[in-house]
């Protein structure tokens, strides 16, 4: 399981434009005047999960990414709203992803690439339901009621290999949620996720390239600070 600098130096950093996710639909749109990533995950509407399944995500996103002096924490911080939209889009349908098989899901090897069937919805979907009945068996919970001592080494387990799931892979389904957490964190807040710009305030980042290009002959070799820019700032 990472830690907050782990999270980050796994490649969090890179995941500042969303990767693996396709564009989502629009999102809330937080503004310079509410830089305070507060808002209660629970009482977000949601476009694919449902209120047991987002439960669910905001516990893991917050064993991700836990409240601390850098930043609220990864649901406060809209990851599961991102999550959701995502889900509910053309990403979450596997609209760019071969579908058609063979799937070879014994092969292991990466340049193989996917070998599941599923869409990322139904695998996320899946694996949400595999992994809290493995909790409910083995810790008498399901994950949203897990303490964070007991569910961070349920993740270590899952993350070491130790947790199998009867129909898809337990670590192939924690990577991905931790992929779509670090999009979801520091992409850009348009897209549900990253309020306040929680995250690119903790690294510095200014937004869009675009705005400060210009900037760079009078900051040469200098820091830049400037208050980051969505591009909701835009519209």
């Amino acid at each position: 399981m990472l830690d907050r600098r782990g999270f980050i130096a796994s490649g969090g950093v890179l995941a500042l434009v969303p990767g693996g996710a396709a564009a989502a639909p629009t999102a809330d749109v937080v503004t310079k005047d509410n830089p305070a990533a507060t808002i209660d995950a629970t009482v977000e509407p949601l476009y694919a999960l449902t209120p047991r399944e987002a439960e669910f995500l905001a516990a893991v996103v917050d064993a991700f990414i836990p409240a601390d002096d850098l930043s609220p924490s990864g649901s406060e911080c809209g990851v599961v709203a991102f999550i959701d939209r995502q889900l509910a889009g053309a990403y979450g349908a596997g609209a760019r992803l071969y579908q058609e098989g063979p799937f070879q899901p014994s092969n292991g090897q990466p340049q193989f690439g996917s070998q599941s069937p599923l869409a990322p919805l139904a695998f996320i979907r899946l694996g949400i339901a595999e992994l809290d009945a493995w909790a409910a068996a083995q810790c008498g919970a399901r994950v949203s009621q897990l303490s964070p001592p007991m569910l961070e080494a349920l993740l270590r387990d899952v993350e070491a290999g130790k947790v199998a799931f009867p129909r898809i892979d337990a670590r192939a389904f924690l990577a991905a949620l931790l992929q779509l957490s670090m999009e979801g964190f520091f992409s850009d807040p348009i897209y549900g996720g990253n309020r306040g710009k929680a995250s690119w305030r903790m690294i510095g980042y200014p937004g869009l390239p675009a705005t400060y290009a210009k900037a760079i002959k009078n900051h040469r070799g200098r820091r830049y600070e400037a208050e980051p820019r969505s591009i909701a700032d835009f519209l």
